[in-house]
């Protein structure tokens, strides 16, 4: 009997404890149950941020509405208006608008031909000669009368049909070498001269 009772403990022992452990089948449908609440909880959480996002952009839209502006309304068009300073003036208390030309492409020998056509002379002759002078160097000393009038009436507030020229002269800027090739393999030496044109330009009453 010892020894019919000593096999049974040993059978249990090594018998595995089926009635412990759940079925599969049961095990998967815990699972897909507990999925399918997370899915729900997702779905439910996706269609809030949807929502939100919508009304977001639904609030957005009237306000950007409001922020534009036609292109020609009166804010947009509307600058800052530029300040005015007073005439420069000299140490014998005159008018004194300057404009100046650097390096402009023209000999000044030539350029002064030109400028003794219009010195004293008062804008508009200065203009009419300018235009008709036959010469290269008259274009430029005309686009820079212009500068010098515009100075005068833009940053200083002057009549163009008031001022008159006062001084005008050319000075020598650098100049540039170029070389010219000639018979027997020599080279001739090329000058290409730049000027530096300046126009003083003063009122009548003080010329």
């Amino acid at each position: 009997m010892s020894d019919e009772k000593d096999k049974k403990l040993e059978d249990e022992k090594e018998r595995p404890d089926t009635e412990a452990l759940p079925e599969d089948d049961e095990v998967l449908e815990k699972d897909d149950e507990d999925t399918g609440d997370d899915d729900t909880s997702d779905d439910t959480s996706d269609d809030t941020s949807e929502d939100a996002s919508e009304g977001d952009e639904d609030e957005a839209a009237p306000a950007a509405k409001k922020g534009r502006r036609r292109r020609g309304s009166a804010e947009t068009t509307t600058t800052a208006k530029r300040e005015t300073v007073a005439a420069p003036r000299d140490a014998e208390g005159r008018v004194a608008v300057r404009a100046q030309a650097k390096y402009v492409r023209c000999a000044p020998r030539k350029a002064r031909l030109v400028v003794d056509h219009i010195r004293g002379k008062s804008v508009d002759d200065a203009r009419a000669i300018l235009s008709t002078t036959p010469r290269a160097a008259a274009r430029d000393v005309l686009k820079l009368l212009d500068s010098a009038v515009a100075n005068a009436e833009n940053n200083h507030e002057l009549v163009a049909d008031e001022l008159k020229i006062r001084k005008v002269f050319v000075d020598e800027g650098p100049t540039l070498k170029r070389f010219q090739p000639r018979a027997q393999g020599r080279a001739t030496r090329i000058r290409k001269r730049t000027s530096h044109m300046t126009i003083l330009l003063t009122t009548k009453e003080d010329a």
